[in-house]
């Protein structure tokens, strides 16, 4: 009679991407899997029927130098918490019995290879080999990243679009972002950032063993998403300088970052800001599936001394100085992920914060986090990790000072500043959700999106103005700045003296940087105004876009006004931070209720100019899922005008896509977007 011999292995992998939830991936080699659940193979076999009891099959497992080898049993009793395999033995194929091979919930996440072995009775033996790739189960509730619900798992796992939030508290700006975890590479890249971390390079078998702990792969992203101490993904970049890369602003999705990294040898991409960061790490943690989702602090506190204290300096003339090594970032992006804190105590389980933007140095790299949020909120700061720094900056007082001839002259506090506002993408919807409780302590739960005034209100102001008797002096937008109109404001004053007051009114505005002290001043005015007795005195002001439109590029402005009291020389200052609010383009789906798979399908993006000059401009449309990035040059376009491009795309895959858009002006340093969500339905 013939040997039994192996003739092939089958991987069954539609059946096993659909059973785990990996449908999405492609791979070309390697079946894509997750851990804490079984997935069948099926092995051919040729010569003789299998005979269970003269016969035997064995599974060695292996990552790196790690290995396992397994018997094959014929019973599915076997203990959850380590590696097995199994053959059902009801409707068994003894020419092509299926294997179930049943990984730990606590496996480590890596690309792995296996070898299947059958012996006989003569101790002949045949084999055959795979690949399978393990990944995070947050759909298992043994596993450290498990989250019991659907629609959050769908949403911090499987979603691979989403919006970042920028701009100011008053001023939201919802960013659209392509997370691109299924475009083709994706994965592959997102395992080799492991491969290549000094971790792995320095003592492989122990990176592979921590490979279990979604606690340790965190730390190992954080710090591999920027370059600073490895061969890491991107080149922070604050200067202003792009010239040697491109604008971090430019960036849509994760995915042409990832490439250009991995196709370069692992040179890193130039360049990136907070949100590009957070952006890129929410993918890789998606991909490696931990739950991940990306979260903004506005008005976030870089506190370089520790002392939860920030100083802003200004002159006599409401100039702002940059005089502190501390600064106020008018947004900061980082990322939370979810999961069980064993280390630190099962009180800190759920969302940790994790910032891959380099700042500050954590255990000698530059990398933050996992800090839990319940332990920024109960100001925990002597767990693990970062929790000073992340607490600081969702927590610091602000000290503003005004200068005159290098003397203090005025000096005022703001406890609420500092983390006024922190935000995620709500589940399932393009808007927002409002987690600032989850970091502090806050007086009112009524600080939701709709409920915020798009100009101070006379309470805030009152709070910034100092001192609460004598002159008080508030700064009020007439409404959210939109670019290519006037910035429309009021400075209203009250003298609470009982007695007439001769006072300068300097207004001066500077263009800013998020995460800088503002630039030279591009608009002052100076002018001097006499208050009678108790008088409220409102003056409203204007800067027209002509007169800003050469210091937009992307940036927010600094307001400031200085009241001088010419008899006292006491000084009171109020003060505002803004950005634009960009008219969005337009983006108009053909027949969007029947959108299908492998079907071509057109769409509409259109565009009226705001400005009061002709603009052109380069159109770039994307979507993933659903087309490649392409570019259309806009020719000019006159002031008032409306231009619409036509675009055709061909949907790769089932689910909620995003179809995005971006067109970048020629003549004004200043980008428009927009965003359309497609549902593509089952043929």
């Amino acid at each position: 009679m013939e040997d039994l011999k192996i003739q092939y292995v089958n991987l069954k992998q539609s059946e096993n991407l659909e059973g785990h939830r990996t449908a999405g991936f492609n791979s070309a080699d390697a079946l894509v899997v997750r851990r804490g659940a079984p997935f069948r193979i099926s092995v051919g076999l040729k010569g003789r029927p299998f005979n269970p009891m003269t016969d035997s099959l064995k599974i060695k497992v292996m990552l790196g130098q790690l290995c396992v080898i397994m018997p094959v049993t014929f019973s599915k009793r076997t203990p959850s918490s380590g590696w097995n395999a199994y053959v059902n033995p009801h409707g068994l194929n003894l020419l092509n019995p299926s294997i179930f091979i049943s990984t730990p919930a606590s496996a480590s996440v890596g690309l792995y290879s296996f070898q299947l072995y059958v012996f006989t009775q003569g101790s002949q033996r045949s084999q055959a080999s795979g690949k399978f790739i393990l990944l995070c189960n947050p759909w298992c509730s043994e596993d450290a990243v498990y989250v019991p619900d659907e629609d959050q798992r769908k949403e911090y796992v499987e979603s691979d679009s989403g919006l970042l939030f920028m701009g100011t508290a008053a001023n939201l700006v919802s960013r659209p972002w392509s997370f691109d975890q299924y475009e083709p590479g994706v994965l592959e890249w997102c395992l080799n950032l492991l491969q290549v971390s000094p971790q792995h390079q320095k003592n492989r078998r122990l990176d592979y063993l921590n490979r279990n702990n979604p606690v340790y792969i965190s730390r190992v992203v954080s710090a591999m998403i920027n370059s600073e101490d490895d061969r890491g993904i991107l080149k922070g970049n604050w200067s202003g300088d792009y010239r040697q890369g491109i604008h971090p602003s430019m960036w849509t999705g994760s995915g042409e970052i990832l490439q250009q990294w991995a196709q370069s040898g692992y040179h890193p991409v130039k360049y990136g800001q907070c949100w590009v960061f957070a952006a890129v790490m929410c993918t890789v943690m998606r991909v490696l599936g931990i739950p991940c989702r990306v979260v903004t602090n506005f008005n976030s506190a870089h506190d370089t001394n520790g002392n939860l204290v920030i100083e802003e300096y200004y002159s006599e003339t409401g100039k702002k100085l940059n005089l502190s090594k501390d600064s106020i970032w008018n947004f900061h992006v980082w990322v939370e992920c979810w999961m069980t804190r064993r280390d630190v105590g099962s009180e800190m389980d759920g969302w940790q914060v994790l910032d891959p933007t380099p700042q500050e140095r954590s255990g000698g790299v530059f990398c933050c986090g996992p800090a839990p949020v319940k332990a920024i909120r109960s100001q925990r700061i002597n767990l693990l990790y970062d929790i000073p720094f992340v607490y600081a900056e969702v927590n610091a007082d602000v000290h503003t000072v005004i200068l005159g001839q290098g003397q203090v002259v005025s000096f005022s506090k703001d406890k609420e500043k500092v983390g006024s506002f922190i935000c995620t993408k709500a589940v399932g919807l393009p808007r927002l959700q409002n987690i600032t409780a989850d970091y502090k302590y806050v007086k009112s739960p009524s600080s939701t999106l709709s409920s915020r005034s798009s100009t101070i209100s006379e309470d805030s102001a009152l709070r910034r103005a100092a001192p609460p008797k004598g002159v008080l002096v508030f700064l009020t937008l007439d409404k959210s700045p939109v670019a290519g109109e006037p910035i429309c404001f009021t400075v209203k004053i009250i003298n609470k003296h009982s007695v007439s007051k001769m006072m300068k009114v300097h207004l001066n505005a500077q263009a800013k940087e998020y995460n800088h002290s503002p630039l030279d001043t591009f608009w002052e005015k100076h002018g001097v105004i006499q208050l009678a007795p108790r008088e409220v005195k409102v003056l409203r002001d204007q800067i027209l876009s002509v007169q800003y439109v050469d210091a937009m590029d992307d940036n927010l402005i600094n307001l400031a006004v200085v009241l001088e009291d010419m008899a006292s020389r006491e000084r009171v200052l109020a003060s505002e931070e803004f950005n634009f609010a960009s008219r969005e383009l337009s983006i108009q789906v053909a027949d969007e209720d029947a959108i299908v798979p492998n079907k071509e399908h057109t769409a509409t993006v259109s565009f009226t100019n705001p400005f009061s000059q002709t603009v052109s401009g380069l159109l770039t449309v994307a979507g993933a899922g659903l087309m490649h990035k392409i570019h259309f040059r806009m020719p000019p376009l006159p002031p008032g005008e409306r231009v619409s491009q036509r675009i055709t795309f061909i949907p790769s895959m089932v689910g909620v896509k995003m179809l995005q858009a971006s067109l970048s002006l020629s003549e004004i340093n200043v980008t428009f977007r927009g965003f359309k969500m497609v549902s593509v339905n089952s043929i």
